[in-house]
């Protein structure tokens, strides 16, 4: 099967959820192994990498003026001014100086993009996030004092443990803080993810495998 074979498989068992996106991991991955699914009308990618995400994308982006670029990987607040003018989503935001300095770039360069926050729920000291206590007063301060358009929560859980347990309380998270959109499931456990409302799904494997 080519990339897009994958891709389309993909969609089509996405589709029976109704809106849900499918956003394609693009890092690492060739231009010539991308164009066809931009070709195809597809629109949302994710990158994990900043620089990476510059030099892949910013011709690609001339050509295909309706991709709307995920940083779906942490960020460093060195790199917050150019990832702010050069995408639509973040994924990972997950702490107040990083959130405080993306609402002074947003001022400054009159732009406004969508954030996710990075919620750890399985408390991993070799991943990002916030913790889930912590996430009241973080949200607050990004809505309330901060003024940015958080739209939702991101999790990746832990490995070899069964994800439903992880994805159920990020869905509740979600629910109770009324936001709109939730960013959970990858190649692996997109299935499972779609079962507790996930509606923006970070796949690369699977597509480009």
């Amino acid at each position: 099967m080519t990339i897009l074979d994958n891709f389309l498989k993909i969609k089509s068992e996405v589709e029976v959820y109704n809106d849900k996106k499918i956003v394609v991991v693009s890092k690492g991955q060739s231009i010539d192994k991308i164009k066809p699914l931009l070709e195809s009308g597809h629109a949302h990618f994710g990158e994990n990498r900043v620089q990476e995400a510059i030099i892949k994308w910013k011709d690609l982006r001339s050509k295909f003026n309706n991709v709307k670029l995920h940083l779906v990987g942490g960020l460093q607040s060195n790199k917050a001014k150019e990832a702010l003018s050069f995408f639509d989503y973040i994924h990972s935001l997950d702490n107040e100086r990083l959130a405080k300095i993306l609402s002074d770039l947003e001022d400054v360069n009159q732009k406004k993009i969508k954030y996710f926050i990075q919620i750890n729920l399985g408390q991993e000291t070799q991943k990002r996030g916030i913790s889930d206590e912590h996430l009241k007063d973080f949200i607050n301060y990004c809505l309330n004092d901060l003024k940015l358009n958080i739209i939702g929560l991101m999790c990746i859980p832990p490995d070899n443990q069964d994800p439903s347990f992880y994805f159920e309380k990020l869905c509740t998270l979600n629910k109770k803080f009324s936001l709109p959109e939730l960013s959970m499931g990858m190649s692996s456990d997109y299935k499972i993810a779609l079962k507790f409302n996930a509606t923006y799904l970070r796949i690369g494997r699977s597509i480009f495998s």
